[in-house]
């Protein structure tokens, strides 16, 4: 009766935490499945514990899955260097109604910033940058001292800040850049199309091998990825298209009748109003999890 009781304290403090795991997980790795096999071993490692002698929950539980998705890095990057195509993260739905930690979920474009960093200035960044962990938590979660953690948090911080856009764009307008977009692609507008793509605009197609929407390489410049996504999206007229949130901001779904086939997201350029990049993920093993709630 008492190893049940253990068993069922364990399984309550566990799914307590679970979704700031994930998040922080997902953050650090870009994909569900892996994220998922990684809060499996955290599950393994935290219900042989000895609960009593774990004086903070949180932090214990953060530190497990930390290091077991450091130790999952080397297994992701051979898979990554045999991909065919530009590797882009999962997308993860964020429409739903979750709990708050979901909203932590950062951005298609800054997780393509965060695969340049190291295993461990990733985790840093993530730790201390989303989750505004301190140095010191941090030291303690990756057995190192808090002045390393801060060069390694400075480090990444610079390397990412290169990197980023600079300018903060608002849901809102990201909503109607992306909606004009739409109107544009899927209506063969060329022309409205040349005009909302930046010039130094990057496609970026990521069907793994196994989609006739992906590509063996990122496409640049306006006139190619403008002539390229109308002749995809003529091609493709049968697909249902339904505007979705995925990692915290607007983003398109295609569908066809079996389920999501593609998901769009635009990375706006600093002024707001034009299209800097365009990730697109056709690759069905990235798209498992994301919901087809289309009525009927």
């Amino acid at each position: 009766m008492s190893g049940t009781t253990r068993e069922d304290r364990a399984s309550a403090v566990f799914a307590d935490h679970r979704e700031l795991l994930f998040s922080i997980v997902y953050n650090m790795l870009g994909t569900v499945g892996d994220t998922e096999d990684v809060l499996q071993e955290t599950w393994l490692a935290w219900s042989g514990k000895d609960l009593a002698q774990v004086e903070n929950h949180r932090a214990y539980l953060a530190r497990i899955a930390v290091n077991q998705a450091l130790a999952h890095q080397g297994t992701l990057r051979r898979r990554k260097e045999t991909y065919l195509g530009p590797w882009l993260p999962e997308p993860l739905a964020t429409d739903a109604e979750e709990p708050a930690v979901r909203a932590e979920s950062v951005s298609i474009a800054m997780l393509v910033v965060l695969e340049t960093l190291t295993p461990l200035e990733r985790a840093v960044f993530v730790l201390h940058e989303v989750f505004a962990y301190r140095h010191t938590e941090i030291a303690d979660i990756i057995d190192r001292s808090p002045a390393a953690v801060r060069q390694i948090a400075h480090r990444a911080r610079e390397h990412v800040q290169a990197r980023r856009p600079r300018a903060r764009i608002d849901r809102r307008t990201h909503q109607a850049v992306t909606e004009r977009f739409v109107a544009a692609a899927f209506g063969g507008d060329l022309g409205a199309l040349m005009r909302l793509l930046a010039p130094d605009v990057t496609l970026w197609p990521d069907g793994g091998g196994k989609s006739a929407v992906g590509g063996p390489r990122p496409i640049h410049g306006r006139d190619k990825v403008a002539r390229t996504i109308v002749a995809g999206t003529r091609h493709n007229e049968s697909l249902e298209l339904r505007y979705r949130q995925v990692n915290g901001e607007p983003s398109v779904v295609l569908f066809s009748e079996e389920g999501a086939v593609a998901v769009m997201v635009l990375g706006l350029a600093d002024d707001g109003q034009h299209v800097g990049d365009v990730y697109v993920v056709s690759n069905p093993d990235k798209l498992a999890t994301i919901p087809d709630d289309r009525e009927g």
